[in-house]
């Protein structure tokens, strides 16, 4: 029998809104975040409610803290926001300083993946920041050459990006989504809807073309981002869609090429979200790395 999905209406009434600059955030969170939480980041064009069917099982083992990040889902979507990675991650830092947190792990996905290389390249920085212990990837573009765009995407970052905005309805949204999902996983109807309120709430469409440019930011900040990945200070995962068009088998190889003892999971017939598509493979998966990344150092042991 099939999991009955939590509606949006619901995971939004869970949640709370903290003030960031001045801008509204939505905020889910499950346990004592000071209890080293797993901070969950989404990716584009969607929200935090992507975690919707893993919630129930890592929110069993762990806190969790989710939000939507400037821009996305039921936070703020200003038009004149210059929105870059770099302040959606102060963003993350800012939600981490306000609940208190020292030490946490991040489960990310597409956008969120390179937010979360931010963040990781800012523990190497230094400074007086939350300690991050491991990060765990869901399909995401961690190498620009390996990215491979839709065309909606790639029209969006032209002078045509704000008529394409303005031209999408839940039908061309659908046909997107369905290009992405594994061939055994389609998106269902509900789904699609659900997605598209999101999209919708405050006006999303208007900041898409503006929000699409991290794609170019890839490019620019390469060497900062996956030099990040190579030289991690902590534990790294990589749980992948095989089946995505966007960042699929192609990246999990090139990601086996260039992240030292490359840690791998590939879910043949997953697509771009294997979080909504696989959910339990997911979970399994990150279970079984965080095992890895949790076990006692044999170095730690008392003699005996």
């Amino acid at each position: 029998m099939a999991r009955e999905r939590l509606s949006i209406v619901d995971w939004l009434v869970s949640g709370r809104f903290f003030a960031w600059r001045g801008h509204p955030v939505f905020v889910r969170s499950s346990g004592d975040a000071r209890a080293e939480p797993v901070l969950l980041i989404h990716g584009f064009p969607t929200a935090s409610w992507d975690w919707e069917a893993v919630w129930p099982a890592l929110a069993g083992r762990w806190p969790l803290l989710a939000l939507d990040l400037l821009g996305f889902g039921a936070s703020a979507k200003p038009v004149d926001h210059d929105y870059t990675i770099a302040g959606q991650a102060d963003l993350c830092e800012a939600l981490l300083a306000a609940e208190g947190v020292t030490s946490y792990h991040v489960l990310a996905h597409d956008y969120g993946d390179t937010v979360a290389q931010e963040l990781l390249a800012r523990q190497r920085d230094g400074g007086d920041r939350p300690r991050l212990r491991s990060v765990a990837f869901l399909n995401g573009g961690l190498f620009p050459e390996t990215h491979r765009p839709l065309l909606v995407q790639r029209l969006l970052r032209t002078p045509l990006g704000p008529w394409v905005a303005r031209r999408a309805t839940p039908a061309s949204f659908g046909r997107g989504l369905r290009k992405i999902f594994g061939p055994d996983t389609p998106p269902d109807a509900d789904l699609v809807a659900q997605l598209w309120m999101l999209l919708e709430t405050n006006d999303g469409r208007a900041v898409m073309p503006k929000l699409i440019r991290y794609i170019d930011e890839r490019r620019a900040r390469r060497g900062r981002w996956v030099g990040a990945l190579q030289a991690s200070p902590v534990p790294l995962a990589l749980v992948d869609g095989a089946a995505d068009p966007i960042s699929g088998a192609h990246m999990a190889a090139r990601y086996s090429e260039l992240v030292p003892r490359a840690d791998v999971t590939l879910l043949e017939g997953i697509g771009h979200y294997p979080q909504i598509e696989a959910p339990e493979r997911v979970v399994a998966a990150y279970l079984a790395f965080r095992a890895r990344v949790d076990a006692p150092d044999p170095a730690d042991r008392p003699a005996t």
